[in-house]
């Protein structure tokens, strides 16, 4: 392992030079891609230097136990070595994970898209559900979410609603959440008491850089249109809302959200690269998940991935077989146990393709 680490302090100290030099500087991608590397980095570089002075103590304490010559030292050396060597098998495992090569995409901001699936307004009100539950994940994480566009459900909640997420690894953290998930319980419109199973659709999308994603305006319809939703006084009185349709792909992307048309043009434009962007790396993922059959996945968006059943309080995770009875604390935002596990699962698997490094 020190061999290893060794590698990390040597390329931590090359990263640290370049991204102060004026010509990297000047290269926008390139430093920005060095910035994400030198923060991976300098937290391994830190457990590194943990790690050599723990092994450094331990090698202390046995020559002073070996000499034996001084029983109030040889004493102080046990204790030492007894608490160094308590600690080195919990630091290892914490730097092999650290060592798992990280997915490049993890740091990036996102698109999220919710739609209603099976269930008619029951469907929409559950989107709106989840939309609530992301947003208040997102808020006690401190990071940012914007409105993009969205379509209102006739009976409340969404038919679909599309919107930004910006912060520190946002994409690492709620990639698993794409997929469809399914509610369980008595719907609002229901007279009878019958329990009703419905269905929304999650897509998380990294949000994609404009030197991820280059766009030929030539290849992009622009269409203005008035904006359509709760009040206003933008709304069905200016063509402020912007869709853009990429011929070559068919793929749509608009916003209504902002009052100005420029800012509606940016958000949209910003969607469209990220649904560029995530039909590429689908593709990635698709090639990954041939070569190794992952518990978790990011990237089929039709498989049924949880379940919230209101009856009996509890919420499955179908794909790692965890159940939770604490439904109510989790339509509230606290995802937190879900999305650690499902993170645990899928380092874990990374830790056994690439044990052999270590």
């Amino acid at each position: 392992m020190i061999d290893r680490l060794q590698i990390v302090k040597q390329r931590f100290d090359e990263v640290s030079d370049l991204i102060i030099q004026p010509d990297v500087i000047a290269d926008q991608k390139r430093w920005v891609a060095l910035n994400k590397e030198y923060k991976d980095l300098k937290a391994l570089a830190e457990k590194r230097d943990e790690y050599v002075n723990l092994m450094g103590n331990i090698a202390e304490a046995r020559e002073i136990i070996a000499d034996g010559s001084d029983a109030e030292m040889t004493e102080m050396a046990r204790m030492q070595l007894d608490e160094a060597q308590s600690r080195l098998p919990e630091l290892e495992e914490e730097i092999k994970f650290m060592l798992i090569p990280k997915d490049p995409e993890d740091a990036k901001n996102v698109m999220m898209e919710i739609r209603a699936g099976t269930g008619g307004d029951e469907a929409s009100i559950f989107a709106g559900d989840l939309y609530r539950m992301y947003t208040k994940y997102c808020e006690s994480r401190g990071w940012r979410t914007s409105v993009v566009d969205m379509n209102e459900g006739t009976s409340g909640g969404f038919k679909e609603i599309i919107f930004e997420v910006t912060g520190e690894d946002v994409y690492g953290t709620l990639k698993f959440e794409a997929g469809v998930h399914r509610v369980q319980r008595v719907p609002q419109t229901e007279t009878q008491g019958r329990v009703h199973t419905s269905a929304a659709t999650v897509m998380v999308l990294p949000e994609a850089e404009e030197f991820d994603v280059q766009i030929d305006p030539n290849d992009v319809r622009i269409d203005f249109f008035c904006s359509s939703g709760p009040g206003g006084q933008s709304v069905n009185t200016t063509k402020s809302a912007v869709r853009l349709t990429h011929i070559p792909t068919g793929l749509v992307a608009q916003c209504q959200d902002e009052k100005s048309q420029h800012k509606n043009k940016d958000k949209a434009f910003t969607v469209l690269r990220s649904r560029l962007y995530e039909m590429e790396l689908a593709k990635k993922q698709a090639e990954d998940a041939a070569k190794r059959s992952s518990q978790v996945s990011s990237g089929d968006r039709s498989a049924k991935i949880r379940t919230y059943n209101y009856a009996q309080g509890r919420v499955t995770d179908h794909r790692i077989g965890l159940t939770l009875y604490d439904l109510g604390n989790i339509m509230n935002g606290d995802i937190q146990k879900i999305v650690e596990e499902l993170q645990l699962v899928n380092n874990t698997e990374k830790l056994k393709e690439t044990s052999e490094i270590f």
